[in-house]
């Protein structure tokens, strides 16, 4: 899978999350679809995707009997990562850690670390 399927596949495994576990009605930036999403932000969801693609083959696939929980907070210090690269001073919201993530976001991270896994077979 190219990195830019990958980036996509992350995307769209956000949405999917964020529509499935957000409170309410998300804000428009969190389900802004593939096309409109800032260029910074495809960069940042392809980097986290090969990051958990390598992350499964360097286990030889055996990440996938991690728990949920360990699962979201690989993608979550991936992402954390890529806050700090893309910006000088990245909001405290982007950087938060794990316990500090409302469960919504806890839940789609993991989502995406398991929609991943799945195409990844």
């Amino acid at each position: 899978m190219s990195q830019t399927t990958g980036a996509r596949l992350f995307r769209e495994a956000w949405i999917a999350g964020v529509r499935a576990h957000f409170p309410g009605e998300p804000k428009p930036g969190y389900v802004t679809p593939w096309e409109e999403t800032p260029e910074w932000e495809r960069e940042a969801a392809g980097a986290v995707y090969e990051q958990v693609r390598q992350f499964l083959d360097l286990s030889g696939g055996h990440a996938a009997r991690l728990s949920r929980e360990q699962k979201g907070r690989f993608v979550a210090v991936c992402w954390t990562a890529q806050m700090y690269k893309h910006f000088e001073d990245p909001k405290p919201a982007y950087v938060a850690d794990w316990p500090d993530l409302p469960g919504w976001q806890r839940e789609t991270d993991t989502d995406i670390f398991e929609a991943i896994e799945k195409h990844h077979v």
